[in-house]
């Protein structure tokens, strides 16, 4: 018998109760990095060892937390189901947690590439510094989608998007686009739960059902419907 498909698109929100802070919920702020000054094109412009420090110091964060009790529900669905995360975070916590098939919207921070050459990218867990080169030549960079850069993968997701059989929106409020568009590419009619404490604004879908919950406390809402339906 052939497993349903299960998309689920994550953002912030599930990484934020692991421990990782989000911009959007301080500010605009990273830190109290300005994101303007430390994930745009025109910050490694202008400051790049400012950008690269940042970035270390994201990493040796992200070493420093765990994934949640979401992350591990998340990866526990490829028992029952096919399942691919679209995520925006650029953390490997769904990774760790057990997810095989994952998508990153906005790059990975546990990865670097050649400003030369973007399809030179490189595993990178240590501190990236000035001077680091890729084999031709060029100064490597972090692996990310900064403001203001195409985001190349959308278009694998828009793509995957209408062969679900179920979608789960978690920890994102669908705010930041075009990751934010993609539940519109869902066909009539599937499910789609949205697990947020705000309930973004969605329109356009006819079988939506809000799950009004942190991430750790939605999933086991997640769990029953999904029980029930079987």
């Amino acid at each position: 018998m052939t497993k349903k498909r299960i998309i689920v698109l994550s953002g912030a929100g599930i990484s934020a109760e692991s421990g990782l802070s989000t911009f959007r919920d301080s500010g605009g702020l990273w830190e109290n990095y300005r994101i303007e000054d430390v994930a745009t094109p025109e910050a490694w412009q202008m400051n790049q060892d400012l950008v690269l420090d940042f970035y270390n110091m994201r990493r040796k964060q992200l070493k420093e937390v765990k994934p949640n009790k979401a992350h591990t529900f998340i990866a526990d669905l490829e028992k029952n189901y096919d399942v691919t995360v679209i995520t925006q975070n650029v953390d490997d916590l769904h990774e760790r947690a057990g997810s095989t098939n994952i998508i990153h919207l906005h790059g990975e921070l546990l990865k670097v590439r050649s400003t030369g050459n973007e399809n030179l990218i490189y595993d990178w867990e240590k501190d990236l510094v000035t001077g680091n080169l890729c084999p031709e030549g060029s100064q490597l960079r972090p692996h990310i989608v900064w403001f203001g850069e195409a985001v190349p993968m959308i278009y694998k997701a828009m793509d995957l998007m209408p062969s679900a059989d179920i979608v789960i929106v978690i920890g994102t409020s669908l705010q930041v686009y075009p990751a934010a568009g993609l539940v519109n590419y869902a066909r009539p009619g599937v499910p789609v739960y949205i697990v947020d404490p705000t309930s973004p604004p969605v329109h356009g879908l006819d079988n939506i059902h809000f799950i009004k919950k942190s991430a750790t406390e939605g999933v086991e809402q997640i769990k029953k419907i999904l029980n029930e339906g079987k």
